[in-house]
């Protein structure tokens, strides 16, 4: 009997840069039923990423795990005095060092109505910081992320069936533009999600 989605050896050091463009499903829901998170699938519909946060009501400390529960990102909250923003630290195996984060994810302050996009902040540990924004448009499942100068880095949308019928919100298509690593876009994403109280 076949199966739906033979598995195929899985290089044990996963390279997360591609020179082509790359289409994941993102699909807002933990396997464990106990727990919020998100399931990310590949093309193929391999589990490539995946959230599990296990105490529902606003977690302070969130992981991301690649398919064999290695984590990939810790991704904590933090506290200012009227917003609060999310922090996301490279995990290489050993203790994260929480002095030196990866990425920032803030709201920005909008006083008019509708939604605030998102300022990211890459590459804290350096000199140089790479700026990004979230720009997301009347609905939160539909938005992209752009660099400063509004090139598209990567896009996310409600997904469709191949015969178009739209899936529920909680079921997106995310896509990456090549050379961009898709292991920080989806800590990127996670951030976003939990911001919007998503996750």
């Amino acid at each position: 009997m076949g199966k739906v989605h033979p598995q195929a050896l899985v290089s044990s050091d996963p390279c997360y840069l591609s020179s082509k463009q790359e289409s994941f499903t993102v699909w807002m829901k933990s396997l464990v039923l106990i727990g919020k998170g998100c399931t990310v699938f590949d093309s193929d519909g391999h589990v490539v990423y995946r959230v599990d946060n296990y105490d529902s009501k606003s977690s302070h400390e969130v992981h991301l795990m690649d398919f064999e529960g290695k984590v990939l990102y810790t991704i904590l909250r933090k506290k200012l005095k009227l917003l609060g923003f999310w922090e996301g630290y490279r995990c290489d195996g050993s203790e994260i060092d929480k002095t030196k984060p990866s990425f920032r994810v803030r709201k920005t302050l909008r006083l008019l109505r509708g939604d605030a996009p998102c300022n990211i902040t890459v590459g804290l540990d350096k000199n140089q910081p790479c700026q990004y924004k979230i720009e997301s448009w009347t609905s939160k499942s539909t938005y992209k992320i752009v660099d400063k100068c509004g090139a598209l880095i990567a896009e996310v949308q409600r997904k469709q069936s191949a015969c178009g019928v739209v899936l529920g919100e909680d079921v997106m298509t995310l896509v990456v533009e090549p050379f961009i690593d898709h292991s920080l876009i989806m800590g990127l994403l996670v951030g976003y999600s939990l911001i919007n109280s998503k996750m």
